[in-house]
């Protein structure tokens, strides 16, 4: 199996100023070409710390790919270092000229003479045309290692790669990496660990526990010679994974919990509605992230105050004084009250204390979460333990659609 290393180049990215969107794409876009990626670094633009970089991965791996740096201006190093220490020569090249003047006289701009270095290339190196913008890539071979160079702008390297970087590394790849994700909740990513820790110590396929707010997953990935080959490798896994945690798994490869509760609504013909105190629209924000959610959404409510509670939802005046905003009867009337509005088929509804700080002398992360449909409301009680106010709107939507998941599930 070929291996490889991806190092992103430029200050910005060391400052944080721009997120590196590049390394994620280029791992996901390797492994499934079958190509292990071994390590991921991210270099200010400084020639020496850049070039030790490149040197320390070329003693590890076949391939280093890099993106950024291919500018035209000073600190745009990339290329000069890399061909510095794989012993090619910088030649300026005609045609890449030709064409870096024309970009510009397309849009009615005058070019920056600083612009021609984009067209100094490696010589004897092959060439990637960059489709978007005026920065070539190239990849330069020597010794059984290759060095591959991609911009930094995100629309330039993905189109460089999908349409040039593929086809050349296809050349050089054996066999494939196919992955299978199995998103739970209601399971912390230790626990989830240990129910399935003898799977844990295959070499292929892999498994691997991964956490993320409000729920874990693991990923399966198998390396054979054809995905039906891995596919057979990851089966079994799989079955052994959903014998013993399948009462917390949501999906398997589906992107994310909203994901899973639209396509459940489409399959069975429902329709849902939401009504938020806490989440303030969060929940439908992320049912309405799912294209095609007008199928199955139908609307949904944002009562903050207790008099838009009463006045659009229903909730009793008396619930309120006896119990409070936050409390299981709200919950529950506040579901009810979106079902009976909207006349969807099932609706959820969420109030708590999203913090900082305390309300009603309750405490930060204690949520209330109401589902109705036509066989009657429950509620159930949410306390996350945590006074980020932003994790706990997050974690609350989460808990939210999932209950609505697991009820589509018996419907």
């Amino acid at each position: 199996m070929l291996t490889c290393e991806i190092v992103s180049v430029g200050t910005e990215l060391l400052l944080g100023d721009i997120l590196d969107t590049n390394a994620q794409y280029l791992s996901q876009q390797l492994a499934a070409m079958g190509i292990a990626v071994l390590h991921r670094a991210t270099v200010g633009d400084n020639a020496a710390r850049l070039a030790e970089t490149v040197r320390d991965a070329l003693s590890r791996s076949d391939i280093v790919l890099l993106t950024g740096g291919l500018g035209p201006t000073a600190d745009d190093l990339t290329k000069e270092v890399c061909a510095d220490v794989m012993g090619f020569a910088l030649e300026r090249d005609a045609q890449t000229v030709e064409e870096i003047r024309a970009f510009f006289q397309k849009r009615g701009m005058p070019m920056p003479e600083s612009n021609l270095k984009q067209a100094d290339l490696p010589v004897g190196a092959t060439v990637f045309p960059n489709s978007n913008g005026t920065a070539p890539g190239a990849a330069m071979e020597r010794g059984g290692k290759c060095v591959i160079l991609l911009p930094g702008p995100p629309n330039e390297m993905r189109a460089m790669f999908e349409q040039s970087v593929q086809p050349f590394l296809r050349q050089k790849t054996t066999g494939v990496i196919v992955s299978h994700t199995v998103r739970t909740m209601g399971i912390g990513e230790s626990a989830l660990a240990e129910r399935v820790a003898p799977l844990l110590a295959g070499s292929n396929p892999t498994v691997a526990p991964y956490a993320k707010q409000g729920e874990a997953m693991l990923r399966i990935t198998a390396h054979a010679d054809t995905p039906q080959d891995a596919e057979a490798l990851i089966e079994p896994v799989l079955r052994q994974i959903r014998g013993t945690v399948g009462e917390y798994i949501y999906g398997i490869d589906v992107e994310d919990i909203q994901h899973a509760v639209v396509q459940a609504l489409r399959e069975r013909g429902l329709h849902l509605a939401t009504a938020e105190s806490c989440t303030a629209g969060y929940i439908s924000k992320r049912i309405t992230e799912v294209p095609g959610a007008s199928d199955v959404f139908d609307c949904g409510l944002v009562t903050y105050s207790n008099e838009m509670k009463e006045k659009l939802l229903s909730v009793r005046h008396e619930t309120l004084q006896a119990h409070g905003a936050v409390s299981t009867e709200t919950a529950m009337e506040m579901a009810a009250g979106a079902l009976r509005v909207s006349g969807a088929d099932i609706a959820v509804a969420v109030t708590g204390v999203a913090g900082p700080g305390c309300s009603e002398q309750k405490s930060v992360g204690l949520v209330f979460i109401g589902l109705a449909d036509a066989d009657g409301v429950t509620a159930v009680k949410l306390e996350t333990g945590r006074t980020d106010r932003e994790y706990n709107r997050y974690v609350t939507a989460s808990r939210a659609l999932h209950l609505v998941w697991q009820r589509l599930q018996k419907m």
